[in-house]
């Protein structure tokens, strides 16, 4: 059995709503969204493999995931769960409810990152390789400032170095991750779309300020072709990181997807 560290929110009870996090994140990053927005419901977060608390061993492959994250369900929900994902979590939620589709009752992705080109992920992982840790916090928030994470409130920017920002042993400091899986992941996100089947509604947020955008026309036209009604497509005046600018917008997208 692979170990996940799972933050729970909400009831106590059956898990009804899952939350995957993207590449280099964890699941606390859910917290905000679960606690101040969607109280009522049971919600589990977990770090993914190679993030976080959970585990960092390999294989750092999607199916790890979808078979770790399975377990889980199995685990606490006693019904098919609603999944919300963000970026690389989206890719490991359309999986899982291609896998196992009796387990899934319906997907809010949120900026999803799947099927993307593969030149642009060896540059990023190039880039992430040549510069993994920062000199000081300061240097490790102003990369996020200055990025994605720009129009995120300060005050959650604080929570997610208070949260995931660690010394290293020369004096660095980097985020609570694997740098091996991170490279193994960036490759992952490279691989061909897996669409949901037939009856599992989506809902996709595309982030207007992504750039390059993530969101491509070949996913949103396949899930349309596949889905039909049961898909929608929207767009959110918002960087990438979008529960943590729009909670309340993505809370309202989850309620209408909910059982």
């Amino acid at each position: 059995m692979t170990r996940l560290h799972v933050h729970r929110y909400g009831p106590t009870g059956p898990l009804r709503l899952l939350a995957l996090h993207g590449l280099t994140g964890h699941g606390k990053r859910w917290a905000p969204l679960a606690t101040q927005h969607l109280p009522e419901i049971a919600v589990a977060a977990p770090d993914l493999i190679g993030h976080g608390r959970s585990t960092w061993d390999a294989p750092w492959t999607i199916e790890a995931n979808v078979a770790a994250l399975t377990e889980l369900i199995e685990r606490d929900a006693e019904r098919p769960v609603v999944i919300v994902a963000h970026s690389f979590g989206c890719a490991l939620a359309m999986h899982l409810a291609a896998a196992h589709p009796d387990q899934v009752a319906a997907l809010v992705l949120l900026d999803p990152a799947i099927g993307l080109d593969g030149g642009w992920m060896r540059e990023i992982a190039d880039a992430m390789l040549a510069s993994p840790d920062y000199a000081d916090p300061t240097e490790a928030r102003a990369a996020k400032t200055n990025g994605s994470w720009a129009d995120v409130d300060p005050a959650v920017v604080d929570d997610e170095l208070d949260e995931h920002l660690v010394a290293l042993p020369g004096g660095r400091y980097g985020w609570r991750i694997s740098m091996p899986a991170m490279m193994s992941y960036w490759s992952e996100l490279a691989r061909d779309i897996v669409l949901p089947p037939n009856g599992i509604g989506t809902t996709v947020v595309r982030a207007a300020w992504t750039s390059p955008c993530y969101v491509t026309e070949r996913l949103t036209t396949a899930l349309a072709e596949r889905l039909g009604s049961d898909f929608r497509l929207a767009t959110f005046e918002c960087d990438h990181m979008v529960a943590e600018t729009k909670p309340a917008e993505v809370a309202a997208l989850i309620r209408e997807r909910m059982i």
